[in-house]
């Protein structure tokens, strides 16, 4: 008998804990050979002033086990607590997300019966990471951060994952009409590694109409690959006309460790009924047991579940009259399954594992960062100033910069007031001076502190600065609406 593999959970919030009772239920009957370590996070943890959601010893035993399979938690809205899965994300390296979204016609309601689809979400980057600030009294900014090396472990993830699942194209999701320069970059090393996959088809896709097409005509989509917020939504998209997002699963995957959840959230108004469906956690379990080698159980569970699916066992959240055969509950959903381990659906197609099938691609190579000339061209100041125009600004500061220094252009909630400025622009109380130098050689950034110097002791008050530079002779930096 091999040694059980160690595995760490969390029973969460909400209704996590009825589907997770459910869930190991299943496990324990399929012959899975666990070591379980229970942990607690979530609203109780951060009523309990953590902030975090997660105490130490927690983060110990994940780092033990290597492993984890969570049911959802509450995260309170509008405070001073960052998401628990954001952070369990970022903190692991959690950089792969995976939800495949599959229709289970004509059992179970859906205007897409052949849908089978796979989203590869970037995980730790984005806006996701949580970067925030107030800046005036009218003004908050979120920082989107994308990487190329984020790009790229993601980007090779997904074509890796359609490789050795048999799947025939790959498509981008990006923004990059709009977002020439972080949503660019994503597209530009899409494109490079497409190149390396000859035998995968791909293409790329503006996100709206990516998105538009999904929810229509979702047929046409294989795997997904997408930025971290695009692709939480998209997800929730995909997985809902499947016929109801409690049925999907994902995996969370990292070079160290991976996470396996049910897509959806605890769901409070329910907790406690016993009416739950506890799928997304049973086949997130499936993930999680091919991750760690046990393919058997895998499949065992996998197969049961779509029997009864088949059989028309299902919950309140997909039962149909004419086409389900009983209404039933939390537990009684688990009681079913596990009576039909062994069993193999008729209709649906049979899950198949490869033993030693593994469902990640850990230590993927990261080429080495081509590095360009980087050459300081100018700077941003970011005024927070109530009233008057762009061409009231220019004259306020015109005596305030320097030699070395030109103000070329103000623009306000991005949209450019001057020169040139359109009289019909709404203002806010947030302003940008860009600030250039003669374009022949570099700025000293000696003379951006001094002109911002100049512009405190004049009153001004000064909420961020951004350095403008370029790389190779390309600009870094984007131009503002109107320029």
């Amino acid at each position: 008998m091999t040694e059980p593999t160690p595995i760490t959970i969390a029973r969460g919030d909400g209704i996590g804990p009825e589907i997770m009772d459910a869930t190991l239920e299943v496990l324990q009957a399929s012959g899975a050979n666990l070591a379980v370590e229970e942990i607690q996070i979530g609203e109780s943890v951060y009523k309990r002033g953590i902030m975090n959601g997660m105490e130490p010893s927690a983060w110990e035993s994940l780092r033990r086990t290597k492993v984890f399979l969570k049911a959802p938690i509450t995260t309170p809205q509008g405070g001073g607590y960052k998401s628990l899965n954001v952070t369990i994300r970022g903190a692991l390296g959690l950089y792969a997300n995976i939800r495949p979204c599959v229709s289970y016609h004509p059992y179970v309601s859906t205007k897409h019966p052949t849908m089978d689809v796979v989203i590869v979400r970037e995980n730790e980057e984005d806006l996701y990471a949580g970067i925030e600030y107030r800046q005036t009294q009218e003004v908050t900014q979120a920082v989107k951060l994308i990487t190329r090396p984020g790009s790229e472990k993601i980007i090779r993830y997904a074509f890796e994952y359609a490789r050795a699942n048999h799947r025939r194209k790959v498509t981008a999701f990006v923004k990059d009409n709009i977002m020439k320069i972080s949503d660019g970059l994503f597209h530009r090393t899409f494109d490079e590694i497409a190149a390396e996959y000859p035998d995968i088809e791909h293409e790329t896709m503006i996100v709206d109409i990516g998105a538009a097409r999904l929810a229509d005509t979702p047929e046409q989509f294989d795997v997904i690959v997408t930025l971290n917020l695009y692709g939480d939504i998209i997800s929730d998209i995909a997985a809902q006309i499947t016929g109801s997002v409690g049925l999907a699963g994902s995996s969370n995957i990292g070079d160290q460790c991976a996470m396996f959840e049910a897509i959806h959230g605890s769901a409070p108004t329910i907790a406690g009924k016993g009416i739950a469906n506890p799928s997304g956690l049973i086949l997130a379990s499936v993930m999680m047991l091919v991750h760690i080698g046990q393919a058997e159980a895998a499949e065992k569970i996998h197969n049961a579940w779509l029997k009864m699916i088949e059989d028309g066992i299902h919950t309140v959240d997909i039962f149909k009259r004419g086409v389900s055969k009983a209404r039933v509950g939390t537990r009684d959903f688990a009681a079913n399954l596990i009576d039909r381990l062994g069993e193999r659906p008729v209709q649906l197609t049979p899950a198949s594992y490869q033993v030693g099938e593994k469902a990640s691609f850990a230590g993927i190579a990261l080429k080495d960062t081509v590095r360009q000339e980087k050459k300081l061209i100018g700077v941003d100041l970011f005024l927070d100033h109530k009233g008057g125009t762009g061409d009231d600004m220019a004259a306020r500061v015109a005596a305030l910069i320097g030699d070395d220094l030109k103000l070329t252009m103000i623009s306000n909630r991005g949209q450019k007031v001057w020169p040139d400025g359109a009289p019909e622009t709404f203002c806010t109380d947030h302003w940008r001076l860009r600030m250039m130098g003669d374009g022949k050689s570099p700025v000293d950034p000696a003379a951006i502190v001094a002109t911002l110097g100049r512009f405190t002791q004049a009153g001004l008050d000064v909420v961020q600065t951004a350095s403008l530079y370029s790389f190779d002779g390309s600009n870094g930096f984007s131009l503002a609406a109107g320029q």
